[in-house]
């Protein structure tokens, strides 16, 4: 098994979002080969989105209700859109070991943040991370989110231009 293998799912869970209208971002945690928690973006739909309930974060919580403990350190995330600076900085103070995405986000990723110019704290956790993996089937899901004029989410950003300019992987 491998970051293609579990990518699929994560875009599994993306899928489910864009059918319910929301914006396509899916993602699971791994431990050791196995699947523990999954995560959806939801509350874009309406005029006023909320900008807390990404997938990462539906996920994190998830894992916390799970009665299970896992090491942070030993768990892999897939997610089908880079992880936001909210995100990203939620995932490393969980000490995360791994961060795995498909499609970049050029307008919010919090992937390339220079840690090391942080306070110690940030400094010292840094997670593994790996890009573009799946990255043409992710990008297919948002180029379909942007492409629907019912989505007001994003719509005229550059991350919506950003993504329809892009030609199909």
């Amino acid at each position: 098994m491998d970051d293609p293998y579990f990518m699929r799912f994560a875009l599994a869970e993306a899928r489910q979002a864009l059918a319910a209208g929301e914006f396509p971002v899916g993602c699971i945690m791994v431990h050791r080969g196995r699947i523990v928690v999954s995560g959806v973006r939801s509350g874009t739909r309406s005029q006023h989105p909320n900008e807390i309930d990404h997938a990462e974060m539906v996920a994190l919580r998830r894992l916390d209700t799970l009665g299970e403990s896992f090491p942070h350190g030993e768990l892999v995330l897939y997610c089908t859109m880079e992880p936001c600076l909210m995100c990203f900085a939620a995932l490393t103070l969980s000490r995360i070991g791994k961060v795995v995405y498909a499609y970049e986000d050029v307008m919010g990723g919090g992937t390339g943040c220079d840690l090391t110019s942080l306070p110690p704290l940030y400094d010292s956790l840094k997670p593994e991370i790996v890009g573009g993996v799946l990255r043409g089937e992710s990008l297919a899901l948002f180029q379909a989110f942007f492409s629907n004029e019912a989505h007001a989410y994003w719509q005229g950003s550059l991350l919506a231009d950003y993504t329809l300019a892009q030609q199909g992987c």
